[in-house]
């Protein structure tokens, strides 16, 4: 501990001596002086925590001294006691109506002179404490962004801080002490549970007092605060003060944290505000484009949660500047300029049009943004493409916020259905369609359950011998009433809810088993395949290759009876992830054909870019309805040298047989040669070993299939 200082004044020498030795054996640090100069000069030159002071002296008397220190040092500060003979009392009184602390008498009895300077020693250093902790509060309070409040209740006053008021947008002398000048701006909606939460601590039922709510801003809005507080009590308990601070936290409550835009809840207050009977404009009508990612949760999946959303924030940039630049689209010079754009969780986002003509600006919106969003995206060095399905409400007379959410929802939900990157103006209609697919996502779930989602099983034909080689397993829904549901009903529900993947893996499980049985049943099944459809979202499972060779294996089977089956898209949407997968599958074993060729993204140069055993044509290039017979030629010439089968779907009559065998496609499917069989006809087929050939045809086991 630091021994406290003390100057000592003093002309006589011996004084000097004898009272500073004396002092310094109590542990004080003493300097002396030895005229008033020398005084004044030591206290200008550093800190003393008192001055014992000689009032006679010749030159500068001790009270002349002390005038000058109390021109600038208060009593509080620098606490002085003055020496002076018993017989002083003249000296005394002016001493202390000079502002002199106290005095001591010569000769000086030494500890009275010791217990006196101590006390004013130590009332200083407490001073000096408190004078630095209020420093301490005042320069906390200026800085702070919080704003201080402190009720006292006995008096019903509430004393409010500068910050506390400008949070509400007003200047200091516009709020006065009362109580109300508070609770009167919280909003209706919680007041109550305010109210709740400072009786449930001013009752000693919480041990301090928080709350969120609202508070009315003078510009008319609502700020959203954190009120924190706690009580001082009497001997009996009695509440009889309470101070704390208030927080402004509308950015958090209001701004999506991960993309910098307004979420839900400020969503719904500009809502509020652009359909109430005030901003109504007989030029304009509010319309509310709610946007879904197409192709988010693939991102997910195949590169972790970060990759998916660094691309939901350059989503969220992409979409403001586009707007920001093309505020006025599709919009007539005489309506006003305004929009908000708004995330509400997930991969949706929203954006409200103020003030659009009709439905036919809106959906003009919408198509731009979808060509702004289908430019690639670079996270992290990749490439990275999305499309979005969006679905558009416009206010009819008497709209609330929920209610064109609700419809742009609905609105969404049917562009959804209805196939990647599309638009859907909302109609009545679209309801009961939406109450029609809860039920059918709800009857899904049950056939799950029940095991209803059953294999059927369409032949693949040797086209060079003719021979039955393989069979394509198409997943058929057989509901409890024995109804067959037809795939397009279905499967666009599966992968939209997710359902695809554990449906999925049921499937593939109940098709090794099948191809178990019938290896069981005889060797005519030796040598047969099955392929099987793997959807975008099953593909980028992170375990699908071990769930798949799990279920090969507990089948009792190898890779090379199974056929793995992808869509373009689901290969190419992000080719690097796709490669790497699809390498893994190669060397486990496995084949991967690209299915339906020629409908999606690619090229023919991905086709040496991807380890994939083959292809199966888009049974458009069979029926010649989109592509020139010599583009069929040349992919199935150019497949041949890099390696790749060939497979062709969607062979119905002879003379497409005949053809494809002439252009050396290795492999062909269709009602040429039998329909999707179920296990049972798919067996019997098996045993019967048909030949299918252009000019020597089975017709009975056609007919039969």
């Amino acid at each position: 501990m630091t021994a406290s200082r003390v100057l000592l004044v003093d002309d006589e020498a011996v004084n000097r001596d004898m009272l500073s030795r004396r002092l310094e054996r109590r542990g004080y640090s003493v300097g002396v002086a030895a005229s008033g100069a020398e005084a004044l000069e030591a206290i200008d030159r550093e800190p003393w925590a008192a001055v014992l002071l000689d009032v006679q002296m010749p030159g500068m008397s001790g009270l002349e001294v002390l005038q000058k220190v109390r021109e600038r040092w208060t009593a509080a500060e620098l606490p002085v006691l003055m020496v002076t003979a018993k017989d002083g009392s003249e000296d005394i009184v002016a001493a202390l109506d000079l502002g002199a602390n106290d005095y001591v008498t010569k000769p000086v009895d030494f500890p009275v002179a010791v217990a006196r300077l101590r006390a004013h020693i130590a009332r200083k250093d407490a001073e000096d404490r408190l004078r630095a902790s209020e420093e301490r509060y005042a320069l906390a309070a200026r800085g702070a962004n919080d704003g201080l409040w402190d009720w006292d209740m006995a008096a019903g006053c509430l004393h409010l801080s500068a910050r506390w008021k400008s949070i509400v947008g007003c200047d200091e002398a516009e709020i006065d002490t009362r109580p109300e000048e508070w609770f009167d701006r919280v909003h209706a909606e919680d007041l109550p549970r305010l109210r709740h939460d400072l009786d449930a601590h001013l009752r000693g039922r919480a041990p301090h007092f928080e709350n969120e709510h609202r508070l009315r801003h003078a510009a008319g809005n609502f700020r959203w605060v954190l009120a924190r507080g706690m009580a001082v009590r009497d001997r009996q308990n009695t509440p009889v003060r309470m101070a704390g601070s208030l927080s402004d936290i509308t950015a958090n409550k209001v701004v999506d944290q991960l993309t910098g835009l307004p979420n839900r809840m400020l969503l719904h207050d500009r809502l509020e505000h652009v359909l109430s009977p005030v901003e109504a404009s007989p030029a304009g009508l509010c319309a509310v484009l709610l946007l879904d990612l197409d192709g988010h949760q693939l991102v997910a999946d195949g590169h972790g949660q970060s990759h998916a959303d660094e691309l939901l924030r350059a989503v969220a940039q992409r979409l403001e500047s586009s707007l920001r630049l093309t505020d006025a689209v599709a919009r007539p010079a005489d309506i006003a300029q305004a929009h908000t754009l708004a995330r509400l969780g997930g991969d949706e986002f929203v954006l409200v049009l103020h003030q659009v003509r009709d439905a036919v600006d809106a959906t003009r919106v919408a198509e731009r943004l979808q060509r702004v969003l289908a430019r690639p995206f670079v996270i992290r060095e990749q490439e990275l493409f999305i499309t979005a399905s969006i679905g558009i409400a416009l206010a009819a007379p008497g709209a609330t916020p929920d209610d064109l959410l609700r419809d742009a929802d609905t609105a969404m939900t049917r562009a959804r259905v209805g196939g990647r990157g599309r638009i859907e103006v909302f109609e009545t209609g679209m309801r009961q369609q939406v109450l029609e697919r809860l039920q059918l996502d709800a009857a899904l779930r049950l056939g799950l359950e029940n095991h209803e989602f059953l294999p059927h099983y369409q032949p693949i034909v040797d086209l060079a011998s003719g021979r039955l080689v393989g069979f394509e397993a198409l997943m058929r829904w057989q509901r409890g009433d024995g109804r067959l549901v037809s795939p397009a009903v279905f499967v666009p529900t599966l992968e939209e809810s997710g359902l695809i993947v554990p449906v999925g893996r049921q499937f593939v499980e109940d098709v090794c088993a099948q191809l178990k049985a019938w290896r069981a049943s005889g060797p005519d099944s030796r040598h047969l395949w099955v392929n099987v459809n793997f959807a975008s979202s099953q593909f980028a499972e992170p375990d699908v290759l071990e769930t798949l060779l799990s279920a090969i294996r507990a089948a009792g089977l190898g890779p090379e009876d199974i056929v793995v089956e992808i869509t373009e898209s689901a290969a190419i949407g992000d080719i690097d992830r796709a490669a790497e997968t699809l390498r893994k599958f190669r060397a486990a074993g496995l084949r991967v054909v690209l299915d339906d060729f020629g409908t999606g993204y690619s090229s023919l140069s991905w086709l040496h870019e991807l380890p994939i055993a083959g292809i199966k044509l888009d049974r458009s290039f069979v029926a010649g309805e989109r592509r020139h017979p010599a583009i069929l030629a040349a992919v199935v010439s150019l497949a041949a040298q890099l390696g790749l089968t060939v497979t062709a779907e969607g062979i119905e009559t002879s003379a497409q047989h005949a053809q494809l065998r002439g252009l050396g496609c290795g492999y062909a499917q269709g009602y040429r040669f039998a329909k999707p069989l179920d296990a049972d006809t798919a067996g019997a087929l098996i045993r019967r070993q048909p030949t299918w050939l252009p000019d020597v045809v089975d017709d009975t086991a056609a007919t039969a299939a």
